[in-house]
């Protein structure tokens, strides 16, 4: 197979990992770096430029689409879609995922666990808002956020308020979540391929903190799932319609909640907990699905 790999920077370890895997696999793998694509959309013959180049037809491409290129990135996924070729992750998916309101609205629709969240536009709301989700302690989320930044800990009523109306002030969207104590700090990431985990660890956060990103001091650790955490993180992922991603769980004294789905999941931490080959296996669920014009959406938005 001829794969192409979308990512911003080729050392990156699971970008490395990804070209590792396919290679010892027998495959040609191209890494592609999203901002320099760009398109020619024509009805003719859609095609992807890079380098003053038109791209060959790949067989896959594995979209590693960084949250602050989403608009642009998805837009070259969804080119290449319209060439037929299979995306792991199509632009559509990767787009529900990254609006945290929308990934919660549908995952709601499909009955999953979620910690109770609120959202609102006016400060005037925020009293309502901050009861209606269980009182304080409460979390409040940028709906923009990335790996733990914009994310706050409000832990008492006067102090949620004043955090709700200084980013309503700022006219930035918010989510306020209720605050899962029980899972004292800790989530699990569960990386599903194909329908099926194929890999989870459990994640502490650093002493004083609740938020669990090994990007912020967490550590990790092999864990085994019950099946109903097993089923919600296989349940998240076909409501995203995502091939591969993270699904980040808390175990909360009502079963397992979803705190997020991630499109483009890291591999490094969960390779290194559990020991396992993760780019092997997204490169054999390559090999046994990626088939020309096989995208559900087709491009089609």
């Amino acid at each position: 197979m001829r794969i192409a790999v979308l990512s911003r920077n080729e050392n990156l370890y699971s970008t490395r990992r990804l070209k590792e895997a396919a290679e010892a696999r027998g495959h040609e793998i191209d890494i592609i770096d999203t901002l320099h694509c760009y398109m020619d959309i024509t009805s003719a013959k859609p095609t992807v430029r890079y380098h003053g180049e038109a791209l060959p037809l790949y067989d896959a491409v594995i979209p590693r689409i960084g949250a602050s290129i989403t608009f642009y990135g998805t837009s070259v996924v969804r080119q290449f879609e319209m060439q037929g070729t299979f995306c792991i992750n199509e632009s559509v998916a990767i787009s529900r995922s990254r609006d945290k309101l929308r990934s919660l609205q549908l995952l709601s629709r499909k009955g999953i666990g979620l910690p109770r969240t609120g959202f609102a536009s006016k400060p005037d709301s925020a009293a309502d808002l901050i009861k209606n989700v269980g009182g304080a302690p409460v979390v409040i989320k940028l709906l923009e956020g990335t790996q733990g930044i914009g994310v706050v800990l409000a832990e008492t009523k006067k102090a949620a308020e004043s955090i709700i109306e200084a980013f309503m002030g700022l006219k930035a969207n918010i989510l306020v979540q209720e605050f899962i104590k029980e899972a004292g700090g800790a989530d699990i990431r569960c990386l599903v391929v194909g329908g099926k985990v194929i890999a989870a660890m459990k994640r502490q956060g650093a002493e004083g903190e609740f938020r669990s990103n090994l990007h912020r001091g967490g550590t990790a650790a092999l864990v085994k799932l019950s099946p109903e955490e097993r089923k919600t993180a296989v349940d998240a992922a076909k409501a995203m319609g995502l091939n591969m991603c993270g699904v980040d769980i808390l175990r909360s004294n009502n079963g397992p909640v979803v705190m997020e789905v991630n499109s483009s999941p890291g591999l490094e931490g969960i390779e290194t907990a559990t020991g396992k080959d993760i780019a092997g296996m997204i490169v054999e669920f390559l090999e046994k699905n990626a088939k020309p014009n096989a995208n559900r959406t087709k491009g089609k938005g």
